[in-house]
């Protein structure tokens, strides 16, 4: 039986997780949020799951570095500086960071990559994702890791190909950019299709998570193969065995 904490315990998706740990038959550690003693948690742990916020996050890396304890962080929102801390992290701990722990959407992802490889630039890429009212960041972690997937089976550097927020006079779509468009509103729990269209032709490829629960249990899943690791910077990839 594998103890699993949780950063982030009170919102959403700790909900979700505490679920999730039970159902697997795993052994919930307990949880930590903004004010807790986290390093207390993390010794009490196995492995740690962060869906917090980014602003925590180095507190949490230092505490799980301190204690030599893996994590799975599926908080989103994330900027350059959070991943360079996760990179530091992983130097000495096995650190797996997704913008999504649904097996569905990492297939998902590996489907986006092999077409997107496959079909020249032509073929125009656009990424559409809905998500409840209350969430706070766009485009979502998801929209991104669908885009990264299709940026490398195109080659190319997302930062320098990307197009979002369209609004007035844009002028053309420029040639071989990944286009994003994020919407919100009620209580969807997360939609997301990638489109490729070429002249006269369309392939459209859709996820649509229908329950947190799918989040959740892809952590407690990741978790658990993340035991046992040697110290490095993982991805759900691994997890499904590509």
């Amino acid at each position: 039986m594998t103890a699993i904490g949780i950063i982030g315990s009170k919102g959403r998706m700790g909900q979700a997780l505490v679920a999730a740990i039970k159902e697997a038959g795993h052994d919930h550690a307990g949880g930590a949020d903004q004010g807790d003693d986290v390093a207390a948690l993390v010794a009490a742990s196995d492995v740690l799951v962060d869906f917090s916020s980014p602003k925590a996050l180095q507190a949490t890396l230092d505490a799980c570095v301190a204690a030599n304890k893996p994590i799975v962080i599926g908080t989103t929102g994330l900027e350059d500086a959070h991943h360079a801390a996760i990179d530091a992290a992983a130097t000495k701990i096995p650190v797996l960071q997704t913008g999504n722990t649904s097996l569905g959407v990492n297939m998902l992802a590996a489907l986006v990559e092999q077409a997107a490889s496959k079909l020249g630039d032509d073929w125009d890429i656009e990424i559409v994702e809905m998500h409840h009212r209350h969430k706070v960041d766009a485009p979502s972690g998801t929209a991104k890791l669908l885009g990264e997937a299709a940026a490398r089976g195109r080659g190319i550097d997302l930062a320098t190909h990307s197009e979002s927020g369209r609004d007035g006079i844009t002028g053309a779509r420029k040639k071989g950019t990944i286009g994003f468009a994020a919407l919100r509103g009620g209580s969807v729990a997360g939609d997301h299709t990638v489109i490729l269209a070429s002249d006269e032709e369309r392939i459209e490829l859709t996820h649509r998570a229908e329950n947190r629960m799918i989040f959740a249990r892809g952590a407690v899943k990741a978790a658990g193969w993340l035991i046992g690791q040697s110290a490095g910077r993982y991805g759900m990839d691994g997890v499904l065995g590509f």
